[in-house]
């Protein structure tokens, strides 16, 4: 905190839930106001945009209180710990009514509504409410008490509305920032896509036209569930199993002593492709280590015909959106979508009956998914850069430091 600031709690500078009777005072029950429930209250969205109306009389009654000028935020987990808060603006006669799990703050004459926005958006204030929540879990709440006796700085307000026109210049550059990396990123990620989606949809002369059993034996470990330990073999499971790669994380284990008698049903070899049944469906990986590794459920490990079907070629055709989608037809379940082995074999497929021909797509495919996976490695560093920049400009902010 900067030298000569005054510091003063929260509660000794903003009136905390404003009373319903100021909405019954200025407009008749029957009066549209704004309705604002949780889903609308923004994250890095500095006023509430307000989308809906209901008479006051609907709302009165079990909703909280605000009107225009008022700084809302969210009390209850995990929408306190996302950054959900805004400036109420714009409100429908200037009242508005929202979530119980609002706190709401109307700040006295010493202290500017963007001042106490920007003070509300550090994160340093949201790990420090998280710590001290109270409630069952999954209910989780920022204790009144906790709001109430919370610390904020006061400078003069000309230095407050100098610092907030600083903050509101930067950040409205680093949303732009932020925007075009994300659309780079899509854009990116999109390509790929399109160009997986035209090799399969355009084929050329020489496709062999069969079905996945056809061509794919089946290694499967579905319905059995090993004994996890703290080292040892590691274990395989669907949560592993991403769209095109293996993720190392959760990092599970079997013991080195029990490989042998569970891996009855088959040892997969480097290069097999992964695919997940359900929970979720059809993500598809290759095996990417020489090391002993276990499997367990949701996942079928496809051994293709090797003098017919590249591994490589087989993990982008079950990747191609023709191929998903066909596989999704065929899924069954209504909470969590899954297929059936014996459905799956049946599942149209089609492959160059050169290999040398599914060896070229694969090295034209392979090069533009590194370039793709190396873009996004630019662009989520530039999101990370940009978040943390954020944050040291808000700890400057605070500090009297900008």
């Amino acid at each position: 905190m900067k030298k000569g600031w005054p510091t003063k709690t929260l509660a000794e500078v903003c009136q905390i839930k404003p009373p319903k009777s100021e909405a019954r005072e200025k407009v008749p029950a029957s009066s549209p106001v704004s309705f604002v429930p949780m889903e609308d209250l923004g994250i890095d969205v500095k006023f509430v945009q307000a989308t809906q109306t209901k008479p006051l009389s609907a709302v009165v009654g079990s909703y909280t209180y605000f009107a225009d000028g008022d700084v809302l935020l969210a009390k209850i987990t995990p929408c306190f710990e996302n950054g959900k808060l805004g400036i109420a603006d714009g409100l429908r006669n200037g009242i508005g009514f929202g979530s119980s799990e609002y706190f709401v703050f109307r700040p006295d004459a010493t202290v500017s509504k963007e001042w106490l926005y920007y003070f509300f958006s550090r994160e340093t204030f949201r790990i420090e409410g998280a710590a001290r929540m109270t409630g069952a879990v999954g209910h989780k709440r920022v204790s009144k008490e906790f709001i109430e006796d919370y610390p904020i700085p006061v400078p003069p307000l000309a230095e407050q509305q100098r610092i907030v026109g600083l903050l509101d210049e930067a950040f409205e550059g680093l949303a732009t920032a932020k925007a075009n990396a994300e659309k780079n990123l899509q854009n990116a990620r999109a390509l790929f896509e399109s160009h997986l989606q035209s090799v399969f949809t355009q084929r050329g002369k020489g496709w062999v036209e069969t079905t996945i059993g056809a061509e794919i034996k089946f290694i499967d470990y579905r319905g059995k569930t090993p004994v996890k330990t703290s080292s040892g073999v590691r274990l395989i499971t669907a949560k592993n199993v991403k769209m095109g790669y293996l993720q190392e994380s959760p990092m599970e284990f079997i013991a080195a002593a029990s490989y042998k008698g569970w891996m009855t049903r088959g040892i997969p070899q480097k290069g097999d492709v992964l695919f997940t049944t359900e929970a979720p469906l059809a993500n598809v990986a290759q095996l990417d280590t020489d090391e002993k590794v276990a499997f367990a459920q949701r996942i079928i490990i496809m051994q293709p015909n090797a003098a017919r079907l590249d591994s490589t070629f087989l993990k982008y055709l079950l990747l191609s959106q023709p191929v998903q989608q066909r596989i999704r037809t065929k899924g069954t379940g209504a909470t969590v979508q899954g297929i059936k082995a014996s459905l799956l074999k049946l599942i149209e497929i089609s492959f160059p009956k050169s290999l040398a021909t599914q060896e070229e797509i694969v090295s034209k495919l392979g090069d533009l998914h590194e370039e793709t996976q190396r873009l996004a490695r630019l662009y989520s560093r530039k999101l990370a850069a940009l978040e943390a920049l954020k944050k040291s400009l808000l700890h400057q902010a605070f500090t009297g430091e900008l």
